[in-house]
């Protein structure tokens, strides 16, 4: 849907095409696969639940004709014990049916749901710079909910009633075939209706999924940035973007109940015409012709399965509306799954991607002519060459936009190079399997990313349970045992979401020790720029020698000591290399990188001396 000039459309929904409602029960049938008996149990209860429902007016008609009409008392009693087990008898496989049906779904919905996070976890980086958070969370919990509607509100019943319905019509046409005709005659005008409703249904549960998704994104993007929002005071304007978002959710939803409640109503209506038809058809007939046209019994009989005729009917419409929403909801989940941004491809040659032949295993990085864009036409690095050896320390400096933090991106292949060659100990970083090629590098960012967990969680990040002595070890290390042992809790200290009750320096602390706690034989460190107290200053300095010591490191450097203590400074301009070397040389030559220390480091400088 296209957003309306002047209007953000970060939040908006793709439109979707046609989907045939068969083709996406097609793709549900591997997750329900695995679960497939309590799914065979529930089908198979369905036709003798059926039985038991037509049995009933059966045994009414058999009272009131040979019990009543004759006086014998026997066939009432046994009439009634009859009724009681049969209607008994249908409640409890009625249960069992509903039990089951719902298990299996649950269950297929559960894998469903996990393979949506799995394939969220596999992305490639670059698909979530245009996904809104709260689009991705709607379709792990909104979107496949729906989609469980088949389950848990007994949307595939719909077999049992099309088999009740043909139970109920069989039943009639043996009890009168004239009285039968006139209920039958309900079933075109009904089926034209549905047929009517049914696309402008799907059009209307579409946008409520579109909705769903758009109001969440633009919620979770007002609880990230709410200190932003409240310190510009924009809490009133927001208020109002939110309201336009609810609206226009509330409108989708309103034109989904319309159509719902058109027809619900519809099939009321026919089968209280149907009755109303089917008493002046008896009465009439038996008056013009002085005597019944039916007996009593066959003629309440007749009554009740006209009664259960409308039931399927309306439980047809009732779950034809859950079935809508529900493919509304699979075709959002399947277009997400059918996305090929995924990082599992165990040949990169299976992506197009060429891999180059292996360099010096004794170059722990190595770069060679790369070239990237994040978009088409706006090169973020140009043919850049830059090389680490193992245990050297490289320095990268540079203005905002430079390109420093795209290349440790392009190591990690977080992204894909659109030109050059990237090595890793001497092997293109497409021929290394990516959880291997990982594991070699430690990444502490600039914006430190913690957990909801303790301090040992966040510590040992990747293990399910913390080596204690490993994480006092690491933070021992970097200068911070103390500091942490003595919060209440010591390393079982509750943490937060993104390091919720931590400092600044708190957090940055805790990333040292889980680099530390990794010991990979590489450091990708982005020093944080944030300012902090002397103490926790100190700690830092000990932490940044602690993690870099015996270790190849690449670091963007924010800090004039670390760029002093580097082997080399990489300076970095517009996407491209444009000086090398120590910190003295490049001071030597008065270039770009002089003109840099001068701006952005003369006052550290002046504070060192």
């Amino acid at each position: 849907m296209a957003a309306p000039v002047g209007k953000r459309s970060f939040h908006d929904e793709d439109a979707l095409g046609e989907a045939l409602d068969w083709q996406l029960l097609r793709r549900i049938v591997p997750y329900v696969r695995p679960h497939a008996r309590p799914l065979i149990v529930s089908m198979l209860l369905l036709p003798l639940v059926a039985l038991l429902v037509v049995a009933r007016p059966r045994i009414m008609k058999w009272a009131l004709d040979e019990g009543i009409a004759r006086g014998d008392l026997s066939i009432i009693d046994r009439a009634a014990v009859l009724f009681l087990v049969v209607v008994a008898a249908e409640y409890v496989l009625r249960f069992l049916q509903i039990y089951a049906m719902q298990l299996a779904g649950a269950r297929a919905m559960a894998d469903l749901r996990l393979e949506v996070f799995r394939f969220l976890q596999r992305a490639k980086l670059g698909f979530f710079d245009n996904q809104p958070v709260g689009r991705l969370v709607t379709r792990v919990t909104n979107d496949v909910d729906a989609l469980g509607e088949l389950f848990a509100s007994g949307a595939l019943n719909a077999i049992g009633d099309f088999l009740s319905l043909l139970l109920i019509v069989v039943m009639m046409l043996l009890l009168d075939w004239r009285l039968a005709m006139i209920a039958l005659a309900t079933l075109p005008p009904l089926a034209f209706a549905a047929n009517w409703i049914r696309h402008r249904a799907r059009d209307a549960f579409r946008d409520i999924r579109a909705r769903t998704a758009r109001l969440n994104s633009y919620m979770g993007e007002q609880v990230q940035g709410v200190a932003v929002v409240q310190a510009y005071g924009r809490e009133d304007a927001c208020q109002v973007e939110f309201d336009d978002e609810n609206d226009g959710y509330r409108k989708a939803n309103h034109r989904a109940i319309l159509y719902d409640a058109t027809l619900d109503a519809l099939v009321e209506g026919v089968s209280i015409v149907c009755a109303a038809t089917l008493l002046w058809f008896a009465g009439f007939r038996g008056a013009r012709l002085g005597a019944a046209v039916v007996s009593f019994g066959t003629f309440v009989a007749f009554l009740q399965y006209l009664e259960q005729f409308f039931v399927p009917i309306r439980d047809l419409t009732a779950r034809y509306t859950l079935l809508q929403s529900a493919m509304a909801g699979a075709e959002r989940v399947f277009a997400l799954l059918d996305t090929k941004d995924i990082e599992d491809a165990p040949d990169p040659r299976a992506e197009g991607l060429e891999v180059a032949p292996d360099g010096d295993p004794e170059l722990a990085i190595e770069l060679a002519g790369v070239e990237f864009s994040y978009k088409p036409g706006v090169p973020a690095l140009r043919g850049v060459d830059l090389h680490a050896r193992r245990g050297e320390r490289i320095a990268v400096v540079g203005a905002t936009g430079a390109g420093k933090s795209t290349i440790a991106s392009l190591v990690l292949r977080l992204y894909e190079r659109n030109g050059g060659v990237i090595r890793v100990h001497g092997r293109d970083v497409r021929a290394w399997p990516r959880d291997e090629l990982r594991r070699r590098f430690a990444v502490v960012p600039q914006d430190v990313y913690l957990f909801a967990g303790t301090i040992a969680t966040n510590v040992a990040m990747g293990d399910e349970v913390p080596d204690l002595a490993r994480v006092e070890q690491a933070l021992r290390r970097v200068g911070a045992l103390d500091l942490f042992l003595a919060r209440p809790g010591g390393l079982d200290a509750p943490v937060g979401e993104r390091g919720g009750g931590l400092s600044t320096g708190e957090r940055q602390l805790v990333a040292f020790a889980r680099a530390l706690y990794r010991d990979p034989p590489i450091l990708i460190l982005d020093e944080a720029t944030a300012s902090v107290d002397s103490d926790t200053e100190s700690r830092l300095q000990q932490a940044l020698h602690a993690v870099i010591e015996g270790r190849t490191s690449l670091v963007i450097a924010h800090r004039l000591s670390t760029i002093r203590s580097a082997d080399r400074v990489v300076v970095m301009h517009r996407g491209r290399v444009a000086e090398m070397g120590t910190h003295d040389e490049l001071l030597a030559r008065g270039g770009l990188y002089a003109r840099l220390y001068r701006l952005q480091f003369g006052e550290q400088a002046r504070q060192s001396t």
